[in-house]
């Protein structure tokens, strides 16, 4: 029975980053995985593919409707989605690969199959032909999460589909239909409403992306409109059917409860993720978990079994990929005795539709509610010169500081490639910095980043240059 110092379940952002920080750390490690590779869902069926097609489709929606603005002329643009799925494939393999060679470069030892903790100390594999046992020091429970439905709607993965059927389509929609206005129900119905999809989106809430601040989830709904996607807000679910080409979903008014009928071909089911946390012993050995099946941990991410630990979609706070990275390095550093520390309200939220989407720090409305003190100061793409050069206009920076101290508590943005230039505002609000720090400081031009020194300016004396 081999040994190790910590066994890792599950081989996602969470598990491998884990994997990897303990093995420089000095431990002697294994991975668990159920699946022949590596990387779990954000590398093979969410994360990756999902903004390989986003990428995709951006590029052939800008040919069809923007190109020629720019001088540049084509008799006929068309779409193989065929061997755009090739393509996001290959993608998907090579980071896989990128992944696996890691594992061999820290001396990781990998196990494909089901691992299931017998006790504190002891850990079973259930591989398709062998079971394995071993013994190890500590544990790391990182398995993630898998997609949620509706009480009564069945995900058959034929016409009521999750995202990771959706992305595997080897077909355009003629009408997709999809369940919740958040994040991948905007990110996938993005997809295909680029290549030529009817698509409408029925969410429950009076507003897209509602963990996000209100102001964004206005600007995206105007943007996706303008791009011909349907939205139905404001509406519940009532009843899906699945018949043998198409689908019947039924919903009704919030306010009113009046009926409506869609028809299409395929459903998206994208109301959300629920923890994945099947037939790991949890019950048996007494690991506790609260009402949406998150196994409870304390300040250091351990269970209440000592030394076990969970990280990720399986614990409390956002399913974000990289919220579960920094918890599997905070882990490991914990394991190894130094006082890691992670700054839960400074992990951002992204969304990759075209306008980019990014918040972090607090929401206006949660500030409000709190009772603080604030000023906030904002500035339109409309106004930027970079972005009238690639003709992404839409969206806007919105910074909101403390009215006293001036301290950025929060920045909001929707615009162009706004998953790459948000970071700036987490540096700023990590070394505590005022709008006014920011507002001094030289961005170059012309660039997309200028944008947030101007809503810097308009928040800290309303004094934006460019409007």
């Amino acid at each position: 029975m081999e040994k190790f110092d910590v066994t890792i379940i599950g081989s996602g952002p969470g598990g491998y980053v884990s994997a990897i920080r303990c093995a420089q750390l000095g431990f002697k490690v294994v991975i668990i995985e159920k699946y022949s590779t590596l990387g779990g869902t954000c590398l093979n069926v969410g994360c990756i593919p999902s903004k390989a097609w986003l990428e995709a489709t951006e590029h052939y929606y800008k040919l069809q409707n923007q190109y020629k603005d720019f001088g540049i002329n084509f008799k006929e643009a068309s779409v193989d989605i065929v061997e755009m799925n090739k393509r996001v494939q290959t993608v998907v393999q090579e980071i896989i690969n990128g992944v696996s060679y890691l594992m061999k470069k820290n001396k990781i030892t990998v196990y494909t199959g089901v691992g299931t903790i017998k006790d504190k100390s002891t850990v079973e594999i259930k591989g398709e032909e062998k079971t394995y046992t071993i013994t190890t020091d500590k544990i790391i429970i990182a398995t993630g999460s898998k997609p949620a439905s509706l009480p009564g709607i069945t995900i058959d993965k034929k016409r009521i589909i999750s995202s990771t059927e959706t992305l595997a389509l080897k077909e355009i929609p003629k009408h997709l239909m999809v369940i919740g206005g958040g994040v991948i129900g905007v990110e996938i119905g993005s997809v295909f409403a680029r290549l030529g999809s009817k698509v409408s989106i029925v969410e429950y809430l009076d507003t897209l992306i509602a963990s996000m601040d209100r102001s964004l989830g206005k600007q995206l709904y105007k943007s996706l409109r303008k791009q011909g996607m349907e939205f139905h807000l404001g509406h519940k679910v009532t009843k899906a059917n699945a018949l043998e080409n198409e689908v019947q979903l039924v919903a009704e008014s919030v306010d009113n409860q009046k009926e409506m009928t869609f028809q299409g071909d395929y459903c998206l089911m994208a109301i959300g993720r629920k923890p994945y946390s099947e037939n790991l012993g949890l019950e048996e050995l007494g690991i506790k978990t609260d009402k949406k099946s998150r196994i409870n941990v304390d300040e250091n991410l351990e269970t209440n079994i000592k030394r076990i630990y969970a990280i990720g979609d399986v614990v409390r706070g956002a399913m974000l990929a990289h919220k579960a990275s920094e918890e599997g390095v905070f882990v490991a550093e914990t394991i190894a005795g130094q006082k890691p520390h992670i700054n839960y309200s400074l992990i951002p939220n992204i969304i990759y539709t075209q306008p980019e989407v990014a918040g972090v720090g607090s929401t206006e409305e949660e500030l409000k509610e709190a009772g603080r003190s604030i000023k906030t100061g904002s500035f339109p793409f409309k106004a930027n010169a970079r972005a009238k050069i690639s003709m992404d206009t839409d969206g806007f920076i919105k910074v909101i500081a403390d009215k006293e101290t001036d301290e950025i508590l929060g920045v909001h943005m929707i615009g162009p490639r706004i998953a790459d230039s948000y970071t700036e505002a987490v540096v700023a609000m990590e070394y505590r910095a005022s709008a006014e720090d920011v507002a001094r400081m030289s961005h170059g031009h012309p660039t997309f980043s200028e944008t947030f020194k101007e809503a810097c300016l308009a928040a800290t004396e309303d004094r934006a240059l460019h409007i």
